[in-house]
């Protein structure tokens, strides 16, 4: 990261501010992991002995349907 001296106040003082380099590129990293962790945990949900077996019987019961 670079930084960049100012003493542009009024009353003098000299403070460090960081430049954004490189900010958009870790926001998307964060994303990118959020989306990655909530996927597989939706996987583990949905893999899960109880949402199997009542897709399961969803479909055995669509299956069964008299015309």
């Amino acid at each position: 990261m670079e930084w960049k001296i100012f003493s542009g106040s009024r009353t003098g003082l000299v403070g460090l501010v960081g430049t954004d380099a490189g900010t958009a590129s870790s926001e998307y990293a964060i994303a990118t992991i959020a989306a990655a962790a909530f996927a597989a945990i939706l996987y583990a949900v949905i893999t899960g002995e109880p949402i199997t077996a009542a897709l399961e019987g969803l479909v055995r019961r669509a299956l069964d349907v008299a015309f």
